[in-house]
């Protein structure tokens, strides 16, 4: 079972999130996980097609995905949209801003809109949020894990609960993903 994780990071902060995103894939026995930073153009777009799933992540740049990730999405028109290379794999997502809210949902819709126009098939965060800052979900998101840095390195920021949101959701798809692999074969 493969799984990539194609994000984007200005400043380190949202890599810190694909990386536990990319432990919480790896906890799951039999899943493969690909780290893709956009950043670090071209893009595989062999490897993404032949993935069960992919979660996209982006940091939260004025209410919405950063420029590279938007220009992930736009390159992937033809290379992808047009023949359909991802219909019916498992997508989530996740986001990072610089402030508590930041407008964090909106990415998330923006990137659960990418995949739904792919045919992806869209796994949310199934934690009820928390009510302290050491507690997974503390930022409230059901439709992707959401993380808060603060105006910090990334070696400081997001803390551990956010990280520890990110592998959880890394966990989830991965275990979703096998179980809809395995209803395929």
């Amino acid at each position: 079972m493969s799984i990539s994780i194609v994000y984007d990071s200005g400043y380190g902060h949202t890599k810190k999130q694909a990386e536990a995103t990319a432990e919480g894939v790896r906890s799951v026995a039999g899943a493969e996980v690909r780290l893709v930073a956009v950043a670090d153009a071209p893009v595989d777009w062999e490897a993404l097609a032949a993935s069960d799933a992919i979660i996209f992540g982006s940091p939260t740049y004025n209410g919405t995905i950063s420029a590279r990730f938007k220009q992930f999405m736009e390159d992937s028109t033809r290379t992808a949209w047009l023949p359909q290379a991802w219909r019916n794999k498992i997508a989530a997502g996740f986001t990072n801003s610089g402030s508590m809210h930041g407008d964090k949902l909106n990415s998330l819709v923006t990137l659960t809109l990418f995949a739904a126009q792919h045919g992806m098939v869209w796994v949310g965060l199934d934690l009820f949020p928390g009510k302290a800052d050491d507690e997974l979900n503390r930022v409230g998101g059901w439709l992707g894990a959401m993380a808060y840095s603060k105006d910090e390195s990334p070696e400081l920021s997001p803390n551990k609960a956010d990280l520890d949101t990110a592998r959880h959701l890394g966990k989830r798809v991965a275990e979703l993903t096998q179980q809809f692999v395995a209803g395929r074969a």
